[in-house]
């Protein structure tokens, strides 16, 4: 009498594996992947030629690799969550800043009210002015300042006497002296502080209009 070999198709018995529907709205967990694994695993058990058996070891060797997988995704999820806890942890000290006022070297967002300025010439400086460049980098206006450390007030207004769009500004100090340029420096202005959040090295402040401050670049704070 001769017996016919079947010989069943790995890929053939993955596929014949019938696992539980997953809606579309539900989200993978390793509980449900390792039971799949399990269902697949007594698939291939009881569909394996009975001439030419898996090994035991080789089954254990499935085991241990999902295993592995496993505890390598459970590692990989409570990094992340301590992660975010040193993230939280890290913008706590700044949490009182919200709501004052910061003075950076940074764009300021322009919405009508005036925009304090702090700056702070060349010492050899015998003219100064303040430069102010839109959004694009193009420039809407010069104003002659005080050779001198001075806060100034900048409240949009143009030669005609009409405010500029609002929107982002940045802002430049020119110190002048008789042989020409001597230096352009960002000026230092004051901007209200909104939100904190945890960068990749340190925190990261936002202020009005959305721009973000590193809090290593704030160089004072006020009250508004």
């Amino acid at each position: 009498m001769e017996i016919t070999q079947t010989q069943t198709s790995p890929v053939a018995t993955v596929l014949s594996a019938d696992p539980a529907p997953v809606r579309a709205t539900d989200e993978p967990t390793i509980a449900s992947d390792f039971e799949t694994f399990l269902k697949m695993l007594t698939v291939q058990m009881e569909n394996q030629d009975p001439l030419n058996p898996v090994k035991a070891e080789d089954f254990a060797v499935q085991l241990a690799t999902f295993s592995g997988v496993e505890q390598a995704v459970y590692t990989n999820k409570l990094l992340e969550q301590l992660q975010s806890q040193m993230g939280l942890s890290g913008i706590g000290p700044y949490a009182d800043w919200i709501g004052k006022d910061a003075r950076a070297p940074v764009d300021a967002y322009f919405d009508g009210s005036a925009i304090t300025v702090a700056s702070d010439p060349d010492p050899n400086a015998t003219e100064a002015f303040l430069v102010v460049r839109d959004g694009n980098g193009l420039e809407v206006q010069r104003v002659a300042i005080p050779t001198s450390a001075a806060q100034i007030e900048w409240d949009g207004a143009t030669a005609s006497g009409l405010p500029v769009p609002e929107g982002r500004y940045g802002f430049t100090v020119e110190s002048w002296t008789e042989d020409g340029l001597e230096a352009v420096e960002t000026a230092q202005i004051y901007t209200r502080i909104t939100e904190a959040r945890g960068g990749g090295d340190q925190a990261v402040l936002v202020t009005a209009g959305g721009i973000e401050v590193p809090v290593d670049q704030v160089t004072g704070l006020r009250e508004p």
